[in-house]
């Protein structure tokens, strides 16, 4: 295979490729999904649905996520990896029109799981609350870094529905964006600035019963059901961005040049390039591999695996193509924005740390598998 077929991460033809090639470059978040939508991408997305939920098709979700990442907006990117591998599963355990309006591409959905009153990873210690009384639900806390905030037409909300922090005692409730008590606020921040993020204040939201998703106490197993597919999206949307910079840096590095010689001809650089292809290659494997396990069998030592070798590829990849392009890389869309906002990868949906902890937790099985 020649050398560029192997750096070329640019999108295979696929439905996904397709749908988006005549949308303009400039095309805003609510538009990309839109045509997803449209075309039926979203859908084609997965392979059945069960009464927890959507299961993803791999291939398919590895398909689309290439096509947006090829289109250079990781904002973007990031909202449709976390609506496609968390957020419609999730929907789709409930009922009424709100999953067939999200899945068409007509509007938007947030996951707002990630509490104000509590560090990302403690879940069980969110202070975001509903209390049931009779036919309504009444919603009060506050959720932040919310990934399409300022455009959703819905928020899918982890909340508690009692006191402790048993297991049980959280429940999925989906708010309208237009409900009485409901209030967004932009976040503080240039980065990932297509994926919308915000932050989102309930006081005294009132619901019908039927907002309640799934049975009453089963939110976070319904979300570490769908969490791993999250984890196999994170670690095909990074093998595509590092691909892509990987295969673009090369160009750079045999146009650029240093006492007459290009970059790309000095052996140091050359072998520590080789050594960033060798670490992307082997992420996609891994998750070509682990895919299956994580989406039919929820395996979550292989999800942690992949979320962790992400950690442990993406920013050292990317930092290194941003040192080779020099000054360029501190322009306004250089490679050291990209790096900023690739740090998602390692504290998103789980801090790399936390990720080689389940890893070790596993190790005994992984182990005996090595061996056989």
């Amino acid at each position: 295979m020649p050398e560029s077929a192997l750096l070329d991460s640019r999108v295979r033809a696929g439905p996904a490729a397709e749908a988006l090639s005549t949308v303009d470059s400039s095309a805003s978040g609510a538009e990309v999904w839109q045509r997803l939508g449209s075309a039926g991408v979203l859908r084609e997305q997965y392979r059945r649905t069960t009464a927890t939920g959507l299961i993803a098709d791999p291939d398919r979700l590895g398909a689309t996520l290439r096509a947006v990442d090829a289109r250079g907006d990781n904002g973007i990117t990031l909202s449709v990896l976390v609506q496609s591998a968390s957020a419609l599963p999730i929907l789709a355990a409930g009922t009424g029109p709100a999953f067939e309006e999200v899945i068409r591409g007509d509007c938007e959905v947030a996951l707002a799981a990630t509490d104000a009153a509590a560090a990302g990873s403690d879940l069980t210690g969110l202070g975001t609350e509903i209390e049931t009384d009779g036919d309504t639900v009444r919603l009060e806390g506050a959720k932040r870094w919310v990934t399409t905030a300022t455009r959703a037409a819905y928020f899918l909300v982890l909340a508690r529905h009692r006191p402790g922090r048993h297991f049980s005692a959280f429940t999925w409730v989906l708010v309208p964006a237009d409900a009485a008590g409901v209030r967004v606020t932009p976040a503080a921040t240039t980065l990932l600035a297509g994926a919308g993020t915000g932050h989102v204040e309930f006081a005294g939201v009132r619901l019908p019963a039927s907002a309640v998703l799934g049975r009453t106490g089963r939110g976070l197993a319904l979300f570490a059901r769908h969490m791993g597919t999250e984890r196999l999206a994170g670690a095909q949307w990074a093998t595509a961005l590092t691909g892509r910079v990987l295969a673009e840096t090369r160009t750079a590095l045999l146009r650029r040049e240093i006492d007459g010689r290009a970059l790309w001809d000095h052996d140091a650089v050359r072998q520590e390039f080789a050594g960033c292809l060798v670490r992307v290659r082997s992420l996609r494997a891994l998750h070509e591999a682990l895919g299956e396990r994580v989406v039919e069998d929820h395996d979550t030592t292989s999800a942690a695996t992949l979320k962790a070798a992400v950690g442990l590829t993406a920013d050292d990849v990317l930092s290194s193509c941003a040192r080779w392009r020099g000054a360029d890389g501190f322009a306004d869309d250089g490679l050291q924005l990209v790096r900023a906002e690739a740090a998602v990868f390692g504290i998103g949906g789980g801090v790399t740390e936390l990720m080689l902890g389940a890893v070790a937790d596993g190790a005994e099985p992984m182990l005996e598998e090595l061996r056989s």
